[in-house]
């Protein structure tokens, strides 16, 4: 077997060197050397080895088997896996501290050593004793998962290795160290190498892995660009812990798409699915001044949510935009055109937007709701009548509503719950002057 050796690679140039400096030597980029191990070489001419030729096949002959998936059981995540967890695939999953990662994670575990599949735990961050506490209030389940309190990078592959479970569980990826390396546990040199090593593992013995990582105060996973790269799927854990809805996104998934979402509710007895995400949001949707329901699109399933916006006299200059579970950049492009296309101008008013439920809506067919429930809470007028208020378009520069996709799921949706009343772009309505001017109430006379 060759020697394992040590260097440190500067991230930005590539430059080796066989001590870390603050500073690269050939670039002068400060602290991107990054410990890295290196095989000795050994053979052929100058150190390399000589390789044979491959003869390249068409992709057409090429026979792709049919993977039988592991389903969890638990549908929501099964649902963003793409149907459940692929042999031999490495998953990422993030979020915030508290947010509900580990039980996630142990429920998933414990579902799958029910149906019959031998599973493990591998705890770096809690002891066993810690994760028992917390699998207590799951199930008999989640207590039939066996679990391993270890940090060192070679024992934890060792046991994997000898227990051969079809899923395991890392708790979590930055804790994990590499003896051979000199740098600290979470450094990027050991997520990296720890990631390598695991993935390598998952592949030859076809143990679907899920790792659990740790996020920036920014919200991003924290470790190396790479350590995304390096694994088939990346899951986002969101939420706020003062609120019971949590949400889970694909944010890279080679086995299936990104843009399908899981709901989940916080409860005593840990996560539950939420199926009918729906329903719960249009129950608790309010008919005040400033309420409108978004009919959004998450993957494939419409998503019915409540926008609620508040518009208040400010001394402030510049008066705060304050926007939850909305892009920022998203409602000050609403404003503007809110204001030269539809007569509302908020320029000395403080303005507050947030998804109700502490979900987070990225798509452009949320402009509509948007505008329309800052024009509603600017006019204090409130809009659907009896019912909500459904809307859902992308908004142009030029003031005029764009269309999105699948509008027809959408509108049933929110037929299915009741709201007949949805504004979305069609032959009547072209613009937002138009859309304002549509609605009950007269928001768009007065506006105008």
């Amino acid at each position: 077997m060759s020697r394992r050796t040590t260097l440190f690679a500067c991230s930005a140039c590539g430059h080796e060197s066989p001590k870390w400096h603050g500073r690269c030597p050939c670039c002068g980029e400060w602290n991107t050397l990054v410990e890295e191990i290196r095989p000795a070489r050994s053979g052929g001419v100058g150190g390399r080895r000589s390789a044979r030729a491959v003869r390249p096949v068409p992709l057409a002959d090429v026979e792709a088997p049919r993977v039988e998936r592991l389903r969890t059981g638990i549908g929501e995540l099964d649902r963003v896996l793409g149907g459940g967890l692929v042999p031999g695939s490495l998953v990422l999953i993030g979020g915030s501290p508290g947010i509900g990662k580990s039980t996630l994670t142990s429920g998933a575990l414990g579902k799958l050593a029910a149906s019959g599949r031998s599973v493990l735990y591998v705890s770096g961050e809690e002891s066993a004793a810690q994760v028992k506490l917390r699998a207590e209030r799951l199930g008999a389940a989640a207590l039939s998962v066996p679990i391993v309190a270890e940090t060192d990078l070679e024992t934890v592959l060792a046991t994997i290795a000898g227990e051969r479970p079809d899923a395991c569980v890392v708790d979590s990826v930055q804790v994990l160290y590499d003896p051979a390396l000199s740098g600290s546990p979470g450094s990027v040199g050991q997520v990296r190498e720890v990631a390598g090593r695991l993935m390598r593992v998952a592949k030859e013995r076809g143990v679907a892995v899920i790792l659990v990582g740790h996020v920036t105060k920014e919200g991003a996973i924290a470790g190396p660009r790479v350590l995304e790269h390096l694994v088939d799927c990346v899951l986002s854990f969101e939420g706020e812990r003062e609120r019971t809805y949590r949400t889970l996104r694909a944010l890279k998934n080679r086995f299936g798409s990104t843009s399908e979402v899981g709901v989940f509710e916080m409860h005593e007895r840990g996560l539950v699915e939420v199926a009918d995400a729906s329903a719960r949001f249009v129950t608790e949707a309010t008919r005040a001044p400033g309420s409108v329901v978004l009919c959004a699109m998450e993957g494939s399933r419409p998503l019915l949510v409540e926008v609620q916006a508040l518009v208040a006299p400010s001394e402030l200059v510049p008066p705060r935009r304050v926007a939850n579970g909305v892009d920022r950049n998203r409602l000050a492009l609403v404003l503007a055109v809110l204001a030269r296309h539809g007569g509302v101008s908020l320029g000395a008013s403080d303005v507050f937007v947030s998804v109700a439920g502490g979900v987070r809506v990225d798509e452009p067919g949320a402009d509509l709701a948007i505008a329309l429930a800052l024009a509603s809470a600017a006019k204090g007028v409130a809009l659907g009548g009896e019912t909500p208020l459904a809307a859902f378009g992308e908004l142009g520069l030029t003031g005029e509503l764009r269309h999105v996709g699948h509008a027809d799921r959408r509108i049933a949706e929110a037929a299915k719950f009741g709201l007949r009343s949805v504004v979305h772009p069609d032959e009547r309505t072209r613009t937002l002057r138009q859309a304002l001017r549509s609605l009950v109430g007269g928001i768009g006379a007065r506006a105008a």
